[in-house]
């Protein structure tokens, strides 16, 4: 079932809640381990990065397919302009944030794999006994894409919180309703 002006598919709900708490996490641990450094958790951001795929690209397909959703009754024309902004920034950055981290990974010789399962193999040479990036400019350019668009994301998950909050309890407009897959 397509969405429609006034309720939006289980795909679309589905997908946009998944993917937007999926990041959430991730950037919560990318955080978490760039402040204390912690290792350990690397290859599980790593895993849980490259499978975020699997849903973004799919809710990227549900989102061309379907459109973006009709504003409600009472939007202002900035302020529609404002979320197609957010709404772009958020859907770009959930594809360019997990494959800036596979290139990262991948071109600083770390390699790629999921729970165990490589994808691309790591650089480890060992007569120096250190990975060895296979391009190191590229890792560096990739590590900071990954940064920049972590704090990009961050600001536009603020506003699309705030955008969602003032829907609700200042506008009372449906829209979270909607994004909770209920007909308004």
């Amino acid at each position: 079932m397509p969405d429609t002006p006034n309720k939006l598919s289980f795909a679309s709900v589905s997908l946009h809640w998944l993917v937007g708490i999926a990041m959430i996490l991730l950037l919560a641990v990318g955080i978490y381990m760039e402040n204390t450094e912690t290792y350990a958790l690397y290859p599980i951001h790593k895993s849980f990065g490259v499978l975020i795929l699997l849903l973004v690209l799919p809710r990227i397909f549900v989102r061309i397919k379907n459109g973006w959703p009709t504003p409600l009754a009472g939007r202002q024309a900035a302020e529609i302009m404002l979320s197609r902004v957010v709404q772009w920034v958020l859907i770009l950055s959930t594809v360019l944030m997990p494959v800036s981290g596979m290139m990262m990974s991948g071109f600083g010789g770390h390699g790629v794999s999921v729970f165990g399962l490589e994808l691309v193999a790591g650089n480890y040479d060992p007569v120096l006994e250190k990975v060895v990036p296979i391009n190191g400019d590229l890792a560096g350019m990739a590590h900071s894409a990954h940064g920049i668009l972590g704090n990009v994301l961050i600001v536009a998950l603020l506003l699309h919180i705030a955008g969602a909050l003032k829907s609700r309890f200042i506008a009372k407009d449906g829209t979270v309703l909607r994004m909770l897959g209920k007909e308004v």
